[in-house]
């Protein structure tokens, strides 16, 4: 955010407050007064890390927040963002990442035989050194950060503050959304999301395009080409299951097009049932257009702790299996003795999926679920950030349909067609990376070794 005159460090909150859904392992702010950058992270969710008198201390006209979801690195202190870098020359920055770079293990191990000295063991922080070192070595702004990401390899939004300016690019195929909006009152803001707009009193300019650089100063925006488009490529999870259903992406609002997704699938996977309930709360804008669709009543059947993070990106297996239980609740009086259409948005692991699916029939009391997913199988790994892990995890990439069905214990089983997600985003399928369900990646994976850990690994 870039607003001088203004409580940057509480609008920056206000932002990465709405953003929460995108990582619950650790929060941060970076602020900068143009003289020196000031920053405070930790474990734990935004309001956990932060309160009154901390923001009160975090001073001035340029801020960058961040919330993290690991996907390269153990999530602990020393990989929370915003990463600052120190500078003697006055040259500070402060940088926030979301991505996964697909050659860090090559990076980290060429950078350690320069005498590079890192902190922690993440991705972000390979590019926060790399762009430290070409300011230290006095190249202009932009000439730094064009080096920098000709070296690195993935997807990759990224958000910097440099003293009196503020940054973001992104990798050439657009893997991961970032947007520019502008502030009602003065100011500009870039976001991950346009849900955070709404929250910091912005308005959408637009997004930031596929290997652009953007600069904000007192002269106002710059835009440059940091690196050649490749494609256009962005995650179709997005649309899925990550961002939030109040967002937008190239013009569609999500809410919309997961209501579509969930209608296309009553077209593909018709039932007899007596009622179509969500898996709370991503599966609720499909489950309503199911419902529509196949004139079936729709109704609530299990109920959401507000107080639990997202099951899918918990870091740990074990984790997310004990979050089902604490997460949902099935309302007895509502599903006894019914055929329930359960609407999911993803099935990953299986294991959580398994877990629902007995909740409703054990302490439910549903005669039969019959589970309807709005994607398509997920059989292969991302390496573009989103933590699925490695090929054997994934319980589509060695399981038939039916094998999945008696695994996670359903009556029926139906995934949503690539050619029907399409149809319900209502736009090209060459805007996006659908590598997780065709293992058609965007950008080339032959660099990626080691997996998530594969720096922690190096180090000890």
């Amino acid at each position: 955010m870039f607003a001088p005159g203004k409580d940057v460090s509480r609008l920056t909150y206000f932002g990465i407050f709405t953003l929460q859904h995108r990582g619950q392992e650790s929060a941060g702010i970076a602020v900068s007064n143009h003289k020196r950058i000031a920053s405070h992270k930790d474990m734990g969710l935004v309001e956990q890390v932060f309160d009154e008198d901390i923001l009160q201390e975090l001073t001035g006209d340029i801020a960058i927040g961040h919330t993290r979801y690991s996907t390269m690195g153990s999530s602990n202190l020393q990989n929370c963002q915003p990463i600052v870098i120190e500078s003697a020359k006055g040259k500070s920055l402060a940088l926030a990442f979301n991505g996964n770079l697909v050659n860090a293990k090559e990076l980290y191990l060429k950078m350690m035989k320069d005498d590079f000295a890192f902190i922690g063991t993440s991705d972000g922080e390979i590019i926060a050194r790399l762009l430290g070192f070409y300011l230290e070595r006095d190249y202009p702004l932009i000439d730094a950060i064009r080096e920098t990401m000709r070296q690195i390899v993935g997807a990759y939004s990224v958000v910097v503050l440099a003293r009196a300016k503020l940054v973001a690019f992104r990798d050439p195929c657009g893997i991961r959304p970032l947007f520019l909006g502008k502030l009602n009152n003065g100011g500009f803001v870039f976001s991950s999301e346009t849900c955070a707009f709404h929250a910091v009193g912005a308005e959408l300019i637009r997004e930031i395009e596929p290997g652009e650089i953007v600069i904000i100063d007192k002269d106002g925006i710059h835009s440059v080409v940091g690196r050649e488009a490749i494609c256009s490529a962005l995650c179709i999870f997005e649309f899925i299951y990550f961002a939030r259903p109040d967002s937008e992406i190239y013009g569609r609002c999500l809410y919309t097009a997961r209501r579509h997704m969930g209608e296309q699938l009553a077209i593909e996977y018709p039932v007899s049932a007596d009622m179509v309930v969500p898996i709370p709360d991503t599966g609720r804008p499909a489950a309503i257009g199911y419902a529509k669709q196949s004139k079936i009543p729709y109704g609530e059947g299990l109920i959401k702790s507000r107080y639990i993070a997202r099951t899918f990106i918990k870091p740990e297996q074990r984790q997310r299996e004990m979050g089902v239980k604490l997460k949902l609740t099935p309302l007895r009086r509502e599903l006894e003795g019914k055929h329930i259409v359960l609407v999911e948005d993803s099935i990953v692991r299986g294991t959580t999926t398994k877990g629902i699916v007995g909740l409703v029939k054990e302490f439910g009391g549903a005669k039969e679920v019959h589970l309807r997913i709005t994607a398509p199988p997920y059989r292969y790994p991302c390496f573009y950030g989103i933590d699925t892990g490695a090929k054997d995890e994934l319980i589509a990439a060695s399981r038939s349909i039916n094998e999945i069905r008696e695994y996670i214990a359903a009556d029926s089983l139906g995934y949503l067609s690539i050619e029907g997600l399409i149809k319900a985003v209502a736009l090209p399928k060459e805007h996006f990376c659908l590598a997780c369900f065709d293992n058609n990646y965007p950008i080339p994976i032959e660099q990626f070794e080691g997996g998530k850990f594969s720096i922690e690994k190096i180090r000890s």
